[in-house]
């Protein structure tokens, strides 16, 4: 069973947990993480959420999943990325790099995002096959063409237009001083 602590509108936690599928039942404010992972290259890691998946099933996102009682959100990053894709993340890069909070009043949550930069090729990462099925690099490009195109198989192409640029904006500035120091 999974817990989690309860947060208010405001971010600051109650005191209250509360199991995860009645946290989402009843509409209570939680917390999330994810992130968006990068190699050396600049391309970004997604996975392929797996069919039983009740949220997003076989579609593609970034790496993340919600944070559990009594956890800080670099634990729960660091935590969620080594279950689903087995590789640790740099501890020196574990930083949020935005908070956001959701506008869904079904799905009350903040959503704490990172970002990695590792040296990573498909074959490294482990998947835990109850949450994962696939991961693969894509450009930053391919991720503007298929929002472009409303691919619904990528679960960023549900984000409003607003959130979706500034998120590219980061991506892009990200790569480009990584390139830089190449």
């Amino acid at each position: 069973m999974e817990l989690l602590d309860i947060v208010d509108e405001n971010n600051v936690l109650t005191g209250k947990v509360e199991e995860r599928t009645l946290a989402h039942k009843k509409c209570l404010w939680h917390r999330h993480v994810s992130s968006w992972i990068m190699n050396q290259k600049g391309e970004i890691l997604l996975q392929k959420r797996a069919p039983n998946k009740v949220r997003n099933p076989n579609r593609w996102a970034k790496t993340g999943g919600h944070v559990d009682s009594g956890e800080d959100v670099k634990e729960a990053i660091a935590r969620e990325v080594k279950e689903e894709i087995g590789i640790n993340v740099p501890k020196k890069q574990i930083n949020i790099l935005s908070i956001h909070k959701s506008k869904d009043p079904n799905n009350k949550y903040f959503a704490y995002n990172f970002l990695f930069v590792v040296n990573y090729k498909i074959e490294d990462y482990k998947l835990q096959q109850e949450e994962v099925s696939e991961v693969k690099y894509i450009t930053i490009e391919d991720m503007e063409l298929i929002k472009k195109n409303n691919d619904l198989n990528y679960t960023f192409c549900d984000w409003n237009d607003n959130d979706f640029c500034k998120e590219i904006k980061l991506l892009k500035d990200k790569r480009s001083k990584i390139l830089k120091e190449i």
